[in-house]
Parts: structure tokens; sequence; C-alpha cells
């Protein structure tokens, strides 16, 4: 059945293929993305091209432009089914290394603008009894690494707020998934992101360069090991769209370098908060 999907982020790497994967799969996809006339216009032109895909402007760094994108997009599709939260930035350097300018821009857009569409398409999904959002995540969602705290803080926000919001939402038929990424050569790190910027104390560090240098090599070759190719993030989010509603996951991991642990600290942690829960009487 054909469904009316909206994405984020989607002028390059896992946004691009999912738009195009699922666009081809027969659905209408709202393919959102900034500077659609800028540096994004030949993505923009790409994505425009194959049937079933709209371009729509939007940053979701700033409440003005999401709440045009989704009053553009109520005008024409009165009804949402899929809202996918792909667009993200990443990050490296030491915690103290960054001011907490330049952290609080990294939640900017991968929490604060995962925030500002859900609160965009919750009212019209509420109304429906109906819909699905799925956000792209990171590791196993639940552990940080060194040299990525920002990075990481910042989606464990967003677990956070999937995970919550999904028992809040359960009452209006609305579910909430979040697909832990494991690493994929989408070039989103290459890309800079927001990077620690007191370099004096970054040069105090001196085995970040060393150690990066040693977690840069192994992601490459685990990536390479496992061929590790994103159209998986696509095909699974299409997996996601395609079951049947009621036995969507509330994490769906998909991470061949795990091998499976990834699955077993879901797993775990779960466990784990229902055994608490019930101590304190809680419904979860």
């Amino acid at each position: 059945m054909s469904k009316v999907i909206l994405i984020t982020g989607t002028s390059s790497g896992f946004g691009k293929l999912t738009a195009a994967t699922l666009a081809k799969d027969g659905h209408t996809i709202i393919a959102t993305m900034r500077e659609t006339k800028g540096k994004n216009q030949a993505s923009a032109e790409e994505l425009g091209a194959i049937n079933g895909v709209e371009i729509v402007e939007m940053d979701i760094n700033t409440d003005a432009s999401v709440e045009a994108a989704f009053e553009s997009v109520f005008s024409k599709h009165p009804k949402l089914d899929v809202l996918i939260n792909n667009a993200a930035v990443t990050g490296f350097g030491p915690a103290e290394g960054y001011s907490i300018h330049l952290i609080k821009k990294m939640f900017e857009t991968n929490f604060f603008g995962v925030l500002r569409t859900y609160d965009a398409v919750l009212p019209k999904m509420r109304a429906a009894k109906d819909g699905l959002i799925i956000n792209l995540s990171t590791g196993a969602g639940g552990f940080a690494l060194p040299y990525m705290v920002p990075y990481f803080a910042s989606k464990f926000a967003m677990e956070t707020l999937v995970e919550g919001i999904n028992s809040e939402l359960r009452t209006f038929g609305i579910e909430n998934v979040s697909i832990p990424c494991g690493v994929y050569p989408t070039g989103m790190a290459e890309k800079g992101g927001f990077n620690a910027d007191n370099d004096a104390i970054v040069g105090a560090y001196t085995d970040y360069g060393p150690r990066m240098e040693g977690l840069g090599a192994s992601l490459y070759g685990k990536m390479k090991d496992f061929n590790m190719d994103p159209q998986t993030i696509a095909d699974g989010i299409k997996h996601l769209v395609d079951m049947e509603k009621g036995t969507r996951p509330l994490r769906y991991p998909l991470d061949a370098i795990a091998q499976g642990t990834d699955q077993e600290f879901i797993d775990a942690k779960a466990s784990i908060k229902v055994k608490w829960a019930a101590k304190y009487g809680f419904d979860i």
C-alpha cells in the first residue's frame, strides 16, 4: 500500500538512498534538505527527477523553516504516514575542547531538529491514530566512545525521546523505531561536522591523534571486511515501512560489524528496565 513518507537530510548518504529506494517501491516521498537552490541543488534535481519524489526546502535547525515546510506538505498531503529522521551531524575531539556554543549546535541538529519534526507531525498522527516515525541513531544507542562525547550525548538525548515518547503515544497507534546504524561509508565523517574548537586544549590531549588514527584505521578496515553497504540502511527502512502495524521493534540495529552484540545490549537494557520499573511500580 502506497504511503506518504517524509525524510530529512536527503541531499546525500542514507537519506538520499532511502528516498530513491522507497520511491521505487511506489511510495510518495517528501525529500527535504537545505539549500535546494544552493550547494544541494544538484542533489535536489537528481532526486526530484525520480517519479514519486517531491523536494521540499527544510532546515531542521530552525523553527520557522520546519513550520513552513510542514505547512507546505500538509497543504498538499493531509495525512503523513511515515516520518524518517535522518539528518544529523557528527564531530570529533576531547569533550573539554568543545565550546558550549558548539555543543549546542550539535544538539540543535541531532536532538532539537528531531523534536521539531515530532512536534510538526504528531497532531495529525494522533488525530488519525496512526503513524510511524523512524529515527537514524548510532551504535547500540546506549554507550559512548572517547573523543566523540558531544555527538553521542546528542544521540543519547534522541534515544531518550524515542524510548519515552513511544510509551506516551501507544494509545494513539503511533509507532517509533530507532535504527542503530553502525559504521558505513556515507561520507558523513569526511564532511567534518562540529569538531572541538579550542585548539589549545585539544593540543594538551597528546593521545588524541594516535587514538583517533587507530580508531579510524580499525573502523575503515572493519567496513571493508564486512562490506558495509549504505544500501543496507535504505533496505532496512523499507522493511520497517512494510511491516505490519504493531510488529515493529523499538530498536532495529543494522550493524554487521557488531555481530549481534548490539542486539544483545538492547535486549539486556530492556530486560533490566522492566525489572527496575516493576520495583517502583511504574507503567512503562
